[in-house]
């Protein structure tokens, strides 16, 4: 499997682009910004985008979602409860002093357990609301590999002062569905260095608290 990571924007997200190597049909996991660098390496890869999904409605994690729809015609995803905040984009950025694009509404809404399939890959949606009401997690199927989102980090969790935000809801969400992963599990965040289930689960604070 092709797995590329590209850090955009001023606030450093992490996009992921997974391909399947055999169909080349890819999935590109929060496009934040720097929409023609995603839009590069897609093509470098010789990839079909077949789905884009954001794990959260923040600004900072769909602010490419057009340009890249436009470009590859692939279904946009995001749980229901954050979809209104895909038509919100550009406001909320401002409040940063940033702009981004206003997203088109979702192509289809990410339940949890929802699989979706590219190539003869596999995603599994987690729904972890906490940082937002609609956060999701993505495991890929007999990978041993999550994208977390911002629900949780390298040492550290997300943030739960923004609105729809709630610590104690966020720290359940990790435990019942992200500590039942095996401590191989590789956890990829929205933002900063990758970590493994297993040193989350010793060392987190917030976890353990």
């Amino acid at each position: 499997m092709l797995f590329e990571t590209i850090v955009v924007g001023p606030l450093g997200v992490n996009c992921f682009i997974l391909g399947d190597k055999q169909s080349n049909e890819a999935v590109v996991v929060d496009p934040g910004a720097d929409c023609e660098m995603i839009l590069a390496a897609v093509g470098r890869f010789g990839l079909k985008v077949k789905y884009i999904i954001n794990t959260h409605g923040h600004f900072d994690h769909v602010g490419c979602n057009r340009k890249i729809q436009e470009q590859t015609g692939a279904e946009l995803l995001i749980h229901e409860a954050d979809a209104l905040l895909l038509s919100q984009a550009s406001r909320s950025a401002q409040k940063y002093g940033l702009s981004v694009d206003d997203s088109p509404a979702a192509s289809r809404y990410l339940t949890d357990g929802m699989r979706l399939e590219f190539g003869k890959r596999c995603i599994e949606v987690l729904h972890t609301p906490g940082h937002t009401q609609g956060g999701c997690c993505l495991s890929l199927v007999n990978e041993q590999v999550v994208i977390t989102g911002d629900t949780l980090f390298a040492d550290s969790v997300g943030r739960t002062d923004l609105p729809g935000g709630s610590h104690e809801q966020l720290v359940a969400s990790i435990k019942s569905k992200l500590m039942p992963l095996t401590d191989e599990t590789v956890v990829w965040p929205g933002h900063g260095p990758s970590s493994t289930i297993g040193r989350e689960r010793r060392m987190n604070p917030y976890i353990n608290e």
